[in-house]
């Protein structure tokens, strides 16, 4: 008989990986991509136990959503206490305090300098795209410029400011008018005028002449730059300190808005709440989601006080946004991350993390392009996008949750909880160190 983590006999002539798998096919369309075929039974921490009971250490920790862990006891008490009053009202229909205390939170978290207002919905996509209708109507212009190698979303205006292409956007055109695209700066260590493209060099100067170059040519308009400042689904790219800065510099001179993307890399990943804060920069809108709820569906838009107030009564709104159960565990995020003292063990973890594979880097200096962090955003980067699959089935199989990233998908990103055990950390770094030499020394096709 097999057990869950909780003791309790699992009933696998009810349900299998493969049979779940198989009905899988059947009953969800394949653009609903499925990176695991695995199946939860259960979670807690930084564990997952399938229903076949199986234990794998999560470090995807839902794309990046769980920073305070899978169901955190202090999350689960504000979501049971918040149930006993109500699920749901609209809060366009009968508002109520809690959407207005995790406001009041955000807002004081992002800035003393000024004033701010919060907004919120359900999704990434949706603060991004509220992001862009506040620009619009604050600055009285339509054009946006973004990256290449973002992600923003998948709605309409979101996937066409995403700089992937395949399968993304794939058959989905036509995109939204006046979104235009620049390269994202990235200095890859010892990179060669014929590298391949995805270990291609783009220097903050050539970026930002490429700004300057779509200003005097094509953008007579310009509403607002939006950026992550470390890119997700791009592969963990970190915007340089100055590049922001000018970009910060470009906005004022254009009277239009930075808006920085944080979905991904907020709410303490980095070491601070927001990986702007990196930095001097201070931007006009903040978008935010991920784990602000725990494992709850809610995203926020954050911004200045005047900019946020620009769009009429009624123009900004969702049905189920900023819902009480969710922003009870959002609440309940914010201080988990302070009595945690989450902020400071992102930088821990993430310096363990460098620590446990650097060895392994300097180990295939001609495999390995780069290790790179910031707080604990971590990802290892490969010359040879093909040894990166059978990497990741590989600690799978060894009970290790990993998940990639690059336009290529030749990143495996790292996103473990932050409140994770060093032990399960270790053996972790250990799983995925042996996994990288087995396919490294030995070649994909065989393992």
């Amino acid at each position: 008989m097999v057990f869950n983590e909780k003791g309790r006999a699992l009933n696998l002539d009810r349900h299998s990986n493969s049979d779940l798998a198989r009905r899988r096919k059947l009953a969800v369309p394949q653009g609903v991509a499925v990176k695991n075929d695995l199946y939860v039974e259960s979670a807690k921490g930084s564990e997952i136990f399938d229903i076949e009971g199986r234990r794998y250490i999560d470090f995807a920790a839902g794309i990046g959503v769980l920073n305070v862990g899978h169901r955190h006891p202090t999350v689960i008490h504000a979501i049971e206490e918040q149930l006993k009053r109500t699920l749901h009202t609209c809060f366009h229909a009968v508002p109520y305090a809690a959407y207005i205390e995790l406001a009041e939170k955000l807002n004081a978290l992002v800035s003393k300098n000024h004033a701010h207002k919060t907004a919120l919905f359900n999704s990434g996509a949706e603060a991004v795209e509220n992001a862009i209708k506040v620009a619009r109507v604050f600055t009285g212009k339509q054009e946006v410029i973004a990256f290449s190698d973002s992600f923003h979303g998948r709605t309409l205006m979101a996937l066409t400011m995403t700089g992937k292409e395949s399968p993304l956007k794939t058959g989905l055109g036509p995109m939204v008018p006046g979104v235009y695209r620049v390269p994202f700066p990235r200095d890859i260590p010892g990179a060669s005028k014929d590298a391949a493209p995805s270990q291609e060099s783009i220097s903050t100067q050539q970026s930002l002449n490429a700004i300057t170059s779509l200003l005097a040519s094509e953008v007579s308009g310009l509403a607002a730059i939006i950026i992550e400042p470390v890119q997700g689904e791009g592969g963990f790219n970190i915007a340089p300190p100055q590049f922001l800065e000018a970009l910060r510099g470009i906005c004022d001179a254009n009277g239009a808005l930075l808006i920085v993307d944080e979905i991904q890399s907020g709410f303490g990943r980095t070491g601070k709440y927001f990986a702007f804060q990196h930095t001097a920069v201070e931007p006009d809108l903040i978008a935010v989601a991920k784990s602000l709820g725990g494992g709850l569906p809610i995203s926020a838009l954050i911004g200045r006080a005047e900019i946020m107030d620009a769009p009429a009564i009624g123009a900004l709104g969702s049905t189920y946004g900023g819902n009480p159960v969710s922003c009870a565990a959002a609440l309940a995020v914010l201080d988990i991350i302070e009595s945690e003292q989450l902020l400071d063990r992102a930088e821990t973890l993430g310096a363990r993390i460098q620590s446990l594979l650097s060895p392994l880097c300097l180990e295939f200096t001609a495999q390995i392009v780069e290790l790179r962090r910031t707080g604990a955003m971590v990802a290892l980067e490969f010359t040879d996008a093909e040894v990166v699959a059978p990497i990741v089935t590989m600690a799978r199989e060894r009970g290790l949750l990993l998940i990639t990233a690059g336009r290529y998908g030749q990143v495996i990103r790292l996103l473990p909880p932050l409140v994770i055990d060093w032990g399960l950390v270790d053996e972790a770094m250990g799983v995925l160190c042996a996994c990288t030499r087995q396919v490294l020394l030995n070649g994909p096709e065989t393992c």
